[in-house]
């Protein structure tokens, strides 16, 4: 991850890289799970982790993706990342970890995870910052508020 363009000092970057934060750890306790036969606690965790993914990727898609969509040079991003975002729900609702193949689904689809993260903090979060406008800025913070029924940590 990148430390150098000030990104991260942004209040609602910070919500977003926090939730990646939280999403990868719960992933990794999934796989651990998964990979020790313990197949009650990855389910258990597996639905934790579709809602804070619903959550989060709502907050992303409604808010600084739709905001960014204002720069034609961000709309292939946008569209490739929101379609990782569809095949990761896909993957991971469908799956049943009672078989070796929903296991190896759901594993394969969290591998997933980190370098769609990477895409998010080392590419798009840089570029917000250079593309954004104020107003948009708002629009993207009220958005995601509204999703998470709370206000950005400033």
């Amino acid at each position: 991850m990148c430390h150098y363009c000030g990104c991260r000092d942004m209040p609602l970057i910070k919500e977003f890289i926090a939730e990646h934060e939280a999403v990868y750890n719960l992933s990794g306790d999934i796989r651990r799970a998964l990979e020790s036969g313990d197949i009650d606690t990855a389910r258990r965790d597996l639905v934790e982790i579709q809602r804070q993914l619903t959550e989060h990727w709502a907050g992303e898609e409604q808010g600084l993706f739709a905001v960014m969509r204002d720069d034609p040079d961000c709309t292939d991003y946008i569209d490739a990342l929101e379609a990782e975002h569809r095949e990761m729900t896909t993957d991971l609702s469908t799956a049943d970890l009672t078989t070796p193949e929903g296991r190896q689904q759901v594993l394969a689809s969290l591998a997933t995870l980190w370098p769609h993260i990477e895409k998010e903090e080392d590419g798009l979060f840089p570029m917000s910052l250079t593309t954004l406008s104020g107003e948009q800025w708002t629009a993207a913070i009220d958005a995601w508020e509204r999703v998470h029924r709370r206000p950005v940590r400033r």
